[in-house]
């Protein structure tokens, strides 16, 4: 699990990155298809951390329902 971690955090952190690049050159340059660009990304950022979280959460119900310990009657 860390290793995905490493790798989503390290993709969305190069979407985010592109994602303020863009939306700094649509600041300077006024050019409307940096605009979409910059949308695209910024959507693409949100997919990958709801991505990542949902993963993150039911990856640990999963894992506590087959570890789950049922209590012991006599």
């Amino acid at each position: 699990m860390t290793i995905f971690r490493w790798v989503i955090g390290v993709i969305g952190g190069l979407f985010a990155a592109g994602w303020f690049f863009t939306v700094a050159l649509y600041v300077l340059r006024d050019d409307d298809r940096l605009k979409e660009l910059g949308t695209r990304l910024r959507h693409f950022t949100i997919l990958i951390a709801l991505f990542w979280f949902n993963l993150e959460v039911w990856g640990r119900v999963v894992w506590t329902i087959l570890t789950w310990n049922s209590p012991k009657t006599s």
